[in-house]
Order: C-alpha cells, then structure tokens, then sequence
C-alpha cells in the first residue's frame, strides 16, 4: 500500500490525558460534512444540510433507523459535539481520530458523566448499559492516477435504532452504494434495523478486498509470465517488493475484521438482532475467503521471488561459466607467450624460420581442441 503513514500519534498525544481528542492523520483542507438518512420500510427522510444540531438519537418508540454519515474527522469540535449528543465515550471518540488505528471492535457503556453529555441534557431512553457497538475498519481503494492502493480510516458507531458513520476522507463516498439502495428501497437495509447497516457497511467494505485482490493477482499473473519468459530485471523485483509490501498493509486490514465478525457473532450485544446473524456468518466467510487467498499469494509473491532469484543465479552462472572457459583456452596459449618472451639468448626456435608460424598454430590448434573438448562436454 503506497501511501505509507508515519506514525506519529506519540508526538501529537505526549503528555494528553486519555480521551483527549487530537487528529493523527493527513491533514485535510475541507470542511466536514454530515448527512442525516432517517428510513424505514416505508419512507425515509435524507437531511443534507450539515446542522449538527439535526443529528441527535432516536427515542426509543421512534419507528425510524437513524443514520448519521461524517465525512471528515479532521476537526475535533465535530466529533466532540456528536459525541456529546449521543453520549459516547471519550476514549471511543479518541480512536475515531486516530488514523493510525487498526481494525478492532469495543462496547461501551452509555453514561451521560462519563461520556461527556451536554449540560442539561437528559440521557435518552434507548442509551442503557452495553449499548454502543464501536467498530474500526480500513477502507482500500485502488488510486487510478498513482497506480497504487490506499486505505482510509473508517469508524461505525451502532447504538439502538442509530448508527454513526465516521470517513475519513470527502473524496470519495465510501458508503454511496449503500445510500442508493436506501433511497431505491432495494434489498433489505430499509426493511431491517441498524444492526443490519451496520452489516451492509461492513459488507462494502470487505467487497472492495475482494477487487483489490483481484487487482492483486492479475498483478502478480502478469509478472509470473513476465519471469517465466526470461524478462526479469531489476524493475520487475522492485514490482514483486511492491506488491508484497501491499500484501504486508492489506493483511493487516483484513485479518483483524475475523476477531470483529467473531466478536458480533458471540452475541455478547443485544444491539445485534438474530435476524442479522446469518449475514454476518456469511460476511465472516468472505472474510476467511479472502484472508485464504491473501495467503496464497503471499507464498505465491514468496516462489516468484525465488524464481527471480534463481533466474538472476543461472544468468550469473552462464556469465561465470563462458568466463571460465574462455580463461581456460587462455591459460596455454599464455603459458606458450609466456616462454617465447623469456631474454634468453639461446633458444633455438627463436632462430629458426618458420618458427612464428609454428608458434601460431600450435596456440590456434590448443584453442580449437579446447573449444571442442568444452562444446562436447556441454560446458559451453
């Protein structure tokens, strides 16, 4: 994954108590922006507005899914106001900040003193103990401009009849998808309650591994054409270090979301209806399908480096092999140079006639019998 983040987040939170809200991240030079989606089977109402003071939870008897959508977590006074208004809890929305978090799942308690609520506000009827679900996932995306892979820190806040979706980014809207089917009443987001979103986004997130994946391995077919041709060079190792280093970034955002899934399917939350559970079964198999298939190309990435490896051995092998020969037929003919060039004054061949003829085929003679002798033995 090209864009490599720095961690930094010991800089910016040295000396902060916990719960402090610093962002750690890229910085961002727009604005947040909210999105309100009220929905049932029937209707739904989309608020676009960007009022914070629309986004408050749901009462307990309201027959609406409440779903707040935050693009941009860059400005602490946003998440800190959302927090207070649906009474989440500091260290929840510390995490929400921090970029450099990765993929877990915590339940917290709702408490108005603890979780910071508003002077005079009352804690609402839905808000009882063990009822936030906070999850962390990592969205990827394919950068067509930089040919590379990028993630985005994702946070989704599941309380009763509500669910709060954090972005890190307004360039793309990650959840877009999900808000059409909203809007169409197609599938069944708007006949299901927010344990259900909280799925279906889950759910969007782990298709788009499956086409980074994807991406992946006609990446990786490519260059084992490429090797297995003879065409490796240096930029095809640069390539193969590449893609295992994104293979390194990937895993660490998929392999997490098995103890997440794991944890919603133990049924240690009343938020998660029984209803949902069969999606999250089968969301938990994609995810051990794709974990599967990361693996296999990380060995796969491991024996195409072994390839390379070995070819770039056999080149150096036949380099060292034709050097050796040639050094080999150099050998007498030196040796025979060698003798004649001794001052001496009494060598007979020296006087004789023909002598430098002689001299010269004997040295073409050897090369040639040592040419045929190596040719014959497939040294050369």
């Amino acid at each position: 994954m090209s864009k490599r983040r720095r961690y930094h987040s010991a800089e910016k939170t040295l000396g902060t108590s916990p719960g402090t809200l610093t962002y750690i991240g890229e910085d961002i030079d727009h604005a947040t922006k909210i999105r309100r989606i009220d929905y049932n089977a029937a209707e739904y109402h989309f608020d676009d507005s960007n009022r914070l003071s629309h986004c408050h939870p749901p009462a307990s008897s309201s027959p609406f899914v409440n779903w707040v959508d935050v693009d941009g977590i860059h400005e602490p006074k946003v998440v800190a106001t959302l927090g207070q208004q649906y009474h989440l809890h500091p260290l929840l929305l510390e995490d929400v900040m921090n970029t450099d978090q990765k993929p877990k799942i915590d339940l917290y308690d709702v408490n108005p003193v603890v979780n910071n609520a508003l002077p005079g506000t009352a804690l609402p009827d839905n808000a009882l103990p063990g009822q936030i679900v906070y999850v962390t996932l990592k969205m990827l995306h394919h950068s067509r401009t930089k040919q590379e892979i990028e993630s985005e820190h994702l946070s989704l806040v599941l309380g009763k009849n509500f669910l709060i979706s954090f972005q890190e980014e307004r360039t793309k809207d990650t959840f877009e998808p999900v808000i059409e089917r909203i809007k169409a009443s197609a599938g069944k987001t708007r006949h299901n309650g927010a344990d259900y979103l909280l799925y279906s986004l889950m759910d969007l997130v782990v298709d788009h591994y499956f086409v980074i994946a994807e991406r992946i391995g006609d990446k990786m077919d490519e260059l084992e054409d490429h090797i297995v041709r003879q065409r490796a060079n240096q930029q095809t190792l640069n390539t193969l270090y590449t893609l295992k280093r994104e293979l390194v970034n990937i895993r660490r955002a998929v392999y997490p979301l098995r103890d997440v899934i794991g944890l919603l399917l133990r049924g240690d939350s009343d938020l998660i209806q029984p209803g949902t559970m069969p999606f999250l079964r089968d969301l938990s198999d994609h995810v051990n399908q794709i974990t599967d298939v990361l693996d296999s190309y990380r060995d796969q990435i491991n024996g195409l480096m072994d390839v390379y490896y070995s070819i770039v051995n056999n080149r150096m092998n036949s380099v060292m092999k034709t050097l050796t020969v040639f050094s080999a037929i150099f050998m007498p003919l030196t040796f025979i140079v060698g003798v004649y060039g001794m001052n001496f004054d009494n060598m007979p061949e020296l006087h004789t006639r023909d002598g430098y003829f002689w001299v010269m085929g004997i040295m073409f003679t050897t090369a040639f019998a040592m040419l045929f002798y190596f040719h014959r033995r497939g040294w050369m």
